[in-house]
């Protein structure tokens, strides 16, 4: 399986599309899948991100035999060949016409809303979609986007089957394709993650390639960034990480894994995804050696796993990718109480601390000297750790809160939970790293009305 997902999938496209980055580009994601991969080549590109919807016409008698394809903005597109072929009377193309539109307005209005479409006229349009098997659907696209004045069309997708590839190079003015397995039953089996993307993802990704805060000001998160695996350093001492830095970064968020795990934390990683496709860097790394690890007194040493935090967070402040950025911690576990013993730091200006799940608590003492604005997330199935994080918000005087997602246990493996304290922690940093205020969409949660005088309150996240 190449591709961990469609995100995996999208950057690396990216990667290849950039000689095209700096010109006159518009990414167009098939929907609905096609959207993730697409958000991912935009911020390559430093382009717009937009969709086209478009419905194949299929032939009366025989339905996955296209006889032409119909988009927005009343564009329809006739196979003059097949209609002879196959026999359809004007009367039987109208019917399918009429039919398909409106389907096609139906999804229009639900995926785009109130958003008008990006104009193509004399733009490079990329049609992007997760992969492609018939490619009935991306020769229609092609086709609409000719029609609606691209200058010239690409066609990008992580996966194809070969021959389908090769015959869409007569529809598109280019086809960037990754992978061409020889043996294709499907696009999904080339993904790790295939889940089914939703009309709120859509939207989602929609709303955040536009980048408007009602502040005043645009955030944007556009141009690519950095995603690879670094060498960190605390003093001489040399630790693993891993770093993105999406294009038009707005903070820097550093994860501090528990007990046990590491830098290749699946539910760690899951929340940075979140957190990268919000616009926020993020640094993944291993706070102790693999011979340290061995040792588990420390595993467990809070005070060593603060310091080893703080002084990777001074390093980091040197790096020119990230120096510039405002910094935040994310703590799971025994890393919680590491991120809020390194927060406590005098001179620390660490700007945000999530936990997540965590132990908060082992900072024990240094909770009185916490600055940061602080954000214990806990799940309402776990009990104990829960009374522990309200003990512990007892103790901070700095403004804080308590998060808790209803049925999450511990590990937050109940479906949806991990979401769910993936978007806590995007909205805390975004308001906290970026000055973002509430009722945008950085703060759906409605966090920032939480008590700056260090009182504890409670949020049921949904």
């Amino acid at each position: 399986m190449p591709f961990r997902d469609r995100v995996d999938a999208g950057r690396r496209l990216g990667q290849v599309l950039l000689p095209l980055r700096g010109g006159r580009v518009v990414v167009l994601g098939l929907p609905r899948g096609g959207v993730p991969v697409a958000a991912e080549v935009a911020r390559a590109l430093s382009a717009p991100l937009d969709v086209i919807m478009v419905r194949k016409l299929g032939v009366p008698s025989q339905q996955e035999l296209a006889m032409g394809a119909i988009g927005e903005g009343g564009v329809r597109i006739v196979d003059e060949t097949v209609v002879h072929a196959a026999g359809v009377t004007a009367s039987e193309f109208a019917r399918a016409e009429d039919v398909q539109r409106v389907e096609l307005d139906q999804r229009a209005r639900r995926i785009r809303g109130n958003r008008t479409h990006v104009p193509l006229t004399g733009q490079t349009a990329i049609i992007v979609d997760d992969g492609v098997a018939t490619g009935s659907t991306a020769r229609a696209a092609c086709q609409v986007a000719r029609a609606l004045g691209a200058r010239r069309v690409v066609l990008a997708v992580p996966v194809g089957a070969p021959g389908t590839i090769e015959e869409l190079r007569r529809v598109a003015d280019d086809v960037v394709c990754l992978e061409t397995p020889a043996f294709f039953s499907g696009v999904g089996q080339w993904y790790q993650d295939f889940r089914p993307t939703t009309d709120a993802e859509v939207d989602r990704l929609l709303a955040e390639s536009s980048g408007a805060a009602s502040s005043g000001r645009t955030v944007v998160v556009d141009p690519v960034g950095t995603d690879r695996e670094i060498d960190l350093f605390a003093g001489s001492l040399r630790l693993a990480g891993h770093l993105t830095v999406p294009g038009g970064a707005l903070g820097l968020v550093v994860f501090a894994h528990g007990s046990g795990s590491s830098r290749h934390s699946p539910r760690n990683q899951a929340v940075a995804e979140v957190l990268n496709r919000a616009g926020l860097a993020t640094v993944l790394f291993d706070l102790l050696t693999g011979d340290e690890e061995r040792d588990r007194a420390k595993v467990f040493d809070i005070g060593l796993l603060g310091a080893r935090l703080d002084a990777v967070t001074r390093w980091l402040r040197a790096e020119p990718e990230v120096h510039s950025l405002a910094v935040g911690y994310f703590g799971a576990s025994t890393g919680a109480g590491a991120a809020l013993w390194a927060a406590a730091e005098p001179g620390s200006d660490v700007g945000a601390v999530v936990s997540r799940g965590g132990r908060p608590d082992l900072a024990g003492p240094r909770l009185r000297d916490v600055r940061s604005p602080t954000l214990l997330i806990v799940g309402g199935r776990d009990g104990q750790v829960l009374e522990l994080n309200r003990q512990a918000a007892a103790q901070m005087r700095c403004e804080h809160r308590v998060a808790v997602v209803p049925g999450a246990t511990h590990l937050f493996e109940e479906p949806g939970t991990l979401q769910a304290a993936a978007e806590l922690a995007r909205s805390w940093f975004l308001i906290h790293l970026t000055g973002l205020p509430v009722g945008t969409r950085a703060d759906p949660e409605g966090l920032h009305r939480s008590r700056a005088d260090g009182s504890q309150a409670q949020d049921q996240a949904r």
